[in-house]
């Protein structure tokens, strides 16, 4: 649950700012009238996420056990993926957001409601799709269905009041720490997912080396123990696991997160104006 918290509220918090930065920004410019535009923005990207995550689980209950493992597997690589471009895409571009979005909204403005509602959409849809790709691949991960969604939904509610409050000007945040520590956080949880469609494929029969285990301490860890499930559920850990996805899970782990940690933050040169845009530094 609590991998699935941490996917929810970094994703959640991204959209959130976004919201709060384009309403804001709005507010501020006398252009209260381009609000209900933005909400249904919001409202259709949401919509298209849930709806993704619904395909997502429609398609796989039709297919062949080798079927859903294949597609399980391939899936869990995407999300990966996403995963991977997102934490350092964040990681490099958290200081110019505001005045990336800005701009973006001063473009909409211009060109009418339809461009506004497209750029809503836009900024939130990227979050709500790799939240429904990635949750659905740690979801088959642990090997269960609600308690990934309990997690994913209190991340997102944390997030909509932290973005709530950051509009109100209640709180401060260092998002660049923020951001930090969650990114590394998930960059151990990209490897466990990687580790797991790893295996998926392997019992798909696409990969080979399903039954060379690289250990096997089942005795010492026991998958249905409190904390077998408690280590599942937050690293995706498996006792014995194969060869392959031992070393995957290395060579992805050990060079993404020296290269995330090692990355140097970009700087926007322009100062932000004091206001109550949002009162999150960087």
């Amino acid at each position: 649950m609590f991998a699935n918290y941490l996917i929810g509220l970094r994703e959640g918090l991204e959209a959130a700012l976004v919201v709060s930065i384009l309403i804001a920004y709005l507010v501020k410019s006398g252009r209260r009238d381009a609000l209900p535009a933005v909400w249904a923005g919001v409202a259709a990207a949401v919509a298209l996420s849930v709806a993704l995550e619904a395909t997502l689980e429609l398609t796989s209950a039709e297919m062949t056990f080798e079927q859903q493992e294949l597609f399980g597997g391939s899936l869990s690589i995407v999300a990966v993926l996403l995963v991977t471009w997102m934490i350092f895409w964040m990681r490099r571009t958290s200081h110019a957001l505001k005045a990336q979005l800005q701009g973006r909204l001063d473009h909409a403005l211009a060109m009418g409601t339809g461009a506004l509602v497209l750029t809503a959409f836009l900024s939130v849809g990227r979050e709500g799709l790799e939240t429904a790709v990635i949750v659905w691949g740690t979801a088959r991960s642990t090997g269960e269905n609600t308690e990934p969604m309990i997690g994913v939904a209190l991340g997102l509610a944390t997030a909509v009041v932290l973005g709530y409050l950051f509009y109100a000007g209640a709180v401060r945040i260092n998002l660049a720490k923020f951001f930090l520590w969650t990114g590394a956080g998930l960059v151990v949880v990209a490897a466990g997912v990687l580790a797991y469609g790893i295996h998926d494929l392997q019992e798909a029969d696409f990969l080979p080396g399903l039954n060379n285990r690289a250990f096997d301490i089942t005795d010492t860890i026991p998958p249905d123990s409190w904390y077998g499930t408690l280590l599942k559920g937050i690293l995706n850990f498996q006792p014995d696991p194969t060869v392959l996805q031992t070393t995957v899970w290395l060579l992805y782990l050990i060079p993404v997160m020296a290269l995330f940690l090692l990355l140097p933050k970009s700087r926007t040169n322009t100062p932000a104006p004091a206001s109550r845009e949002t009162t999150a530094t960087a």
